[in-house]
């Protein structure tokens, strides 16, 4: 029986994603237990991390469980020329589920074919984020109070950005309208606009970010443009400081609406925002920790 593992936000159903939902607002209010006692995860980040690795570490140290790993590719054997099959190979004897980020597209869904134990995909370069992407839908749930028929503005890197192609993709389950702001270089790539129109999902283009592009929405999803995405500097020069989010933008803006940011931020988001009621980013990270105890004892069955 092949193993399951999260590798793209695809590999959830709706009815899933609202089962992984409502656990997540169990752990919530109840986050210290000792439900992976006896469990080894292993982190495995070949590629920097600070709010990924340490929520899914804080989750398993919660929930009792122990943690392997490595947040530096260089203290590891890869420098040594082990290929990603042997690491995955070796780790599976180690753990009984394994979180890994890579930055090379494709990684995570390879590591799941060879791993003997679930496979939690971190992130996959330009690819996908799937766990970011279901404390996004759980951020989303609450502030909100529902996931179906709201207006979501994606503002900033939608070619690279991994964290807005996994929510495209997620929120197709739940009748969304879309607004994609960004500059030309960095706007959504076909494929997202392609499954947007296959799946009957309303969206508009915009390149700048101003009141009237953001009047209408319920959810203002902002991203920094990914410097280590760029392979020539001068292109990431010229659009790394395209938009910049600050209150006097806000002051027309919808009730309801939250700012919400997968973090870190650079300059895409002024300071002055952080005290604005419709600031929720810090609050999204911390509830990666509940989503991500969600996602990990539903894979192991627990």
């Amino acid at each position: 029986m092949a193993i399951q593992s999260l590798v793209s936000i695809t590999d959830y159903s709706k009815e899933k994603i609202l089962q992984i939902l409502e656990k997540a607002a169990n752990f919530e209010k109840n986050p210290n237990q000792q439900i992976l006692n006896g469990k080894v995860i292993a982190t495995l980040f070949f590629e920097p991390s600070t709010r990924t690795r340490l929520s899914f570490e804080t989750a398993v140290n919660r929930l009792g469980g122990r943690i392997i790993g490595f947040s530096d590719a260089r203290t590891t054997s890869g420098t040594k020329g082990e290929t990603l099959k042997d690491t995955i190979i070796m780790v599976s004897n180690y753990a009984d589920l394994i979180v890994m980020r890579n930055p090379i597209e494709g990684a995570a869904r390879y590591a799941s074919e060879v791993s003997s134990v679930p496979v939690i995909n971190a992130g996959d370069g330009a690819n996908q984020h799937p766990t970011q992407t279901m404390l996004d839908l759980y951020s989303i749930k609450k502030t909100q109070g529902k996931l179906e028929d709201l207006k979501i503005c994606l503002v900033g890197d939608l070619k690279y950005g991994r964290t807005v192609h996994s929510l495209i993709q997620a929120m197709s389950h739940f009748n969304p309208k879309f607004s994609f702001i960004a500059p030309k270089e960095l706007e959504m790539p076909d494929e997202y606009k392609l499954f947007c129109k296959e799946h009957n999902i309303p969206f508009e283009e915009h390149t700048e970010l101003n009141e009237a592009n953001i009047a209408d929405a319920d959810i203002l999803y902002m991203t920094r443009v990914q410097k280590e995405r760029f392979t020539d500097l001068f292109e990431y020069e010229k659009v790394k400081d395209v938009y910049t989010l600050r209150n006097k933008l806000l002051e027309n803006t919808k009730p309801n609406l939250r700012i919400l940011h997968p973090l870190p931020r650079v300059n895409e988001i002024d300071y002055d925002v952080d005290n604005n009621e419709k600031a929720y980013y810090f609050q999204q990270a911390k509830n990666g920790v509940y989503a991500r105890q969600a996602v990990i004892c539903d894979l192991l069955g627990l």
